[in-house]
């Protein structure tokens, strides 16, 4: 018995000692898994991602993923392709706040203030809140992708993308390498086109093409179905109206891949007008503003008013001449009949640059751009007042409806 307890003496001796000396691996007790999610590393992610932006590095990159989630890795290196074919610049990622919790993955959304520019174009970075998706692990946090919730999402952030580049033209494009090579041959037919008319523009011409109209509608944080009806809307990418605010084309390619191209090369150079005259911050009626752009798009294309103008000429035919210029509401991206309406605002534009020249109509369009009264601006220019143009823009709808009635 003696023997046993020393044995038993011993035994727990040395059970004590493997136990406590140093050199001995303890296993630790088990981690509780993350409750909160961790801002600081979430920080120090967003900035390891701003670095391999900077430095081209796509294995830093893809680094910043989950190990487990090699769709995030390429993600995540497509976002460094792309900013060096956009030469992107000034891009930063700050960290502002989460939005909700972790949820049984240690996935959570956080909401962080963007900058970038696109350098050569751009004169100014963008800058919007935009959410990022990241996964909390052990040590770190790590970058999933970029998107989701009420905020802007940038095209060049959500995936791989084809980039066309010119002198005078960027094309950015979700979308094969044909898809992109069309949408960059009419931006360069653009530029030209609106250079006849406003030989002054210096400012490139920049085309952001989304892979949908949701996308589109993501990309601008628009209330979904707001750019269903609409080929292409001139805006910044951040929502800004500051005078140095970057400016691009967002194409809505479920409209635009289905114009005819005369169509579409109308679409773009009349975009690319919107650009020139940096008209995104103008406050001038509507008819005015789209109805320049589409006299520029239009003036050298060969069809006759017959087909430039069949909507609101069918129109005309059916309820008689509007009685007034096209108001702000028949302009709206969801309403009936806005081919008509942008077809009659054409038709002002033309009726005044064949009255006064085309030197006239810009005069006309940059007096009322700088804020001058548009009564005044036309009784200086064209001395006109508003009801005569009127009067004279309601004979010629007239008269064109009843020219398509006799043939």
């Amino acid at each position: 018995m003696a023997g046993l307890s020393l044995c038993l003496v011993v035994a727990t001796g040395l059970l004590a000692w493997w136990l406590t000396d140093d050199d001995v691996y303890v296993a630790p007790p088990p981690r509780p898994p993350a409750h909160s999610v961790s801002p600081g590393l979430a920080a120090q992610t967003l900035t390891g991602l701003e670095r391999a932006v900077d430095a081209g590095d796509l294995d830093a990159a893809r680094a910043l993923a989950p190990a487990d989630d090699p769709a995030a890795a390429e993600l995540l290196a497509a976002v460094v392709r792309n900013a060096e074919e956009l030469r992107v610049a000034d891009f930063t990622l700050r960290y502002v706040d989460a939005e909700g919790g972790l949820d049984a993955e240690g996935d959570w959304r956080a909401v962080v203030d963007a900058t970038w520019r696109f350098a050569g174009f751009d004169r100014a970075p963008a800058r919007a809140e935009v959410t990022v998706e990241l996964r909390q692990e052990d040590e770190r946090v790590a970058l999933t992708g970029f998107g989701g919730g009420d905020r802007v999402s940038p095209l060049w952030l959500s995936g791989p993308l084809q980039v066309r580049r010119t002198a005078r033209t960027l094309v950015l494009v979700d979308g094969s390498a044909a898809e992109a090579d069309r949408y960059a041959r009419r931006a360069a037919v653009a530029v030209p086109v609106v250079r006849r008319v406003l030989p002054g523009w210096d400012r490139g011409l920049v085309v952001e093409v989304p892979g949908s109209v949701d996308e589109l509608d993501r990309a601008l944080d628009a209330e979904p179905g707001t750019y269903d009806q609409i080929a292409a809307v001139t805006t910044s990418p951040d929502g800004s109206l500051a005078a140095d605010a970057p400016v691009h084309v967002f194409v809505n390619p479920d409209v635009y891949d289905g114009l005819r191209p005369t169509g579409a090369q109308v679409v773009m150079s009349h975009e690319a007008t919107h650009v020139a005259a940096e008209a995104w911050t103008s406050r001038m009626p509507l008819w005015l503003l789209e109805g320049f752009a589409d006299y520029v798009a239009l003036r050298d294309v060969d069809l006759p008013v017959s087909r430039s103008a069949a909507q609101i000429i069918a129109e005309v035919r059916r309820s008689g001449p509007p009685r007034t210029l096209p108001g702000a509401a028949e302009f709206g991206t969801r309403a009936t009949h806005l081919g008509a309406t942008y077809e009659s605002a054409w038709l002002v534009c033309r009726l005044l640059a064949q009255d006064g020249g085309q030197v006239g109509l810009v005069r006309f369009y940059r007096a009322v751009d700088d804020g001058q009264p548009v009564g005044r601006a036309l009784e200086s220019v064209f001395g006109l007042s508003v009801r005569e143009l009127t009067a004279r823009w309601r004979d010629l709808l007239a008269h064109l409806a009843l020219s398509q009635s006799a043939r």
